[in-house]
Order: C-alpha cells, then sequence, then structure tokens
C-alpha cells in the first residue's frame, strides 16, 4: 500500500497517531509538537517506539488542541497556556467552560514597575526634549549668514595667498 492510500485511510479516535499524522491534523509543524511537548511534559507524553517515533494518543492529541487554541486562538504564552492547563484541565479548556482571566485584572497580579525600564523612559524623554523635530525659528537664517559671512572670509584669504604666491 502506497503512502497516499495510508493518508486516506479513516483512523479511529482512540487510534494513535505518528508525529506527522497529529501535525497534520492539527495544521501544525512537527517541531512545534516536539517543543511543546517539552513545555508541557505533565500534558503531553506521548508513547515512543524502540525507533525512537513518538506515537500521540488521543489525550496527547486533546492536550495539543487545548494548547493550540489558547495559544494561537486566544493570544496566550505558553506559560500561561500552561498554568491555566494546570489550574482548569484539557477538558475544561476545550470544552470553552475555562476561564481566562488577564493578569492585570487581579490587584496582586499587576505588573511591578521596573527600575531599569522607568530609567530608560526617562532617558528616552530626556533625549526628545533636546532634539526638537524641526529647528528653532530663525536658526537656518543665523546658519545661512555665517555660511555667507564664512565664503566671503574665504575668498579674501585665498585672494592674498595668490598675491603673497606671485
Amino acid at each position: 500500500m502506497s503512502k497516499s492510500a495510508a493518508r486516506k485511510i479513516e483512523k479511529s479516535a482512540d487510534a494513535y497517531r505518528s508525529i506527522g499524522e497529529a501535525s497534520e491534523e492539527l495544521g501544525l509543524q512537527p517541531h512545534v509538537l516536539r517543543y511543546w511537548e517539552t513545555k508541557f511534559t505533565k500534558f503531553v507524553k506521548p508513547l515512543k517506539r524502540r525507533d525512537g517515533r513518538r506515537m500521540f494518543r488521543p489525550d496527547d492529541l486533546a492536550a495539543l488542541r487545548a494548547i493550540q487554541m489558547l495559544v494561537h486562538d486566544k493570544g496566550m504564552t505558553l506559560k500561561g497556556a500552561g498554568k491555566l492547563l494546570r489550574e482548569q484541565g484539557v477538558t475544561s479548556v476545550l470544552g470553552g467552560e475555562a476561564r481566562i482571566v488577564a493578569p492585570a485584572d487581579s490587584a496582586e497580579n499587576a505588573p511591578k514597575p521596573s527600575p531599569a525600564r522607568e530609567m530608560q523612559e526617562t532617558v528616552r524623554q530626556a533625549f526628545e526634549a533636546n532634539m526638537p523635530d524641526t529647528p528653532a525659528a530663525g536658526t537656518t537664517d543665523r546658519l545661512e549668514t555665517i555660511l555667507s559671512d564664512l565664503t566671503d572670509i574665504k575668498a579674501r584669504l585665498d585672494q592674498v595667498r595668490q598675491k603673497k604666491a606671485a
């Protein structure tokens, strides 16, 4: 049986899937599944055959779907997705029952200002204050006058040098 014929055969929901089949089913690259396997060790534990190939169980696929939903659809970080899965479980995420709360919604999770960030902001504001976008009024006129004067002085010096050389 050829590979293309093998792929057209529907597997049962309880069947184990290779990493290629799992990645195709989820629409993700195999390297993403391997990476998520290292980050979500509690939820994604594919069986490894003697030859090292991974075989994903239905529970692994459910966890991967939940991770995909949280990260790709809800825009969560991997760390946030892991925390939510530990607290509320894979089934609540897949069932749409998981309560996703933004960290800023609670006072204890509010981001604390970093002294380094505050200093960067202060320096940025200082540079912006000292470097205006447009030159001050009259600056261009003064510079043109100075340039004209310097050009005139240079012309006189050139005349003096020519007289001395002759």
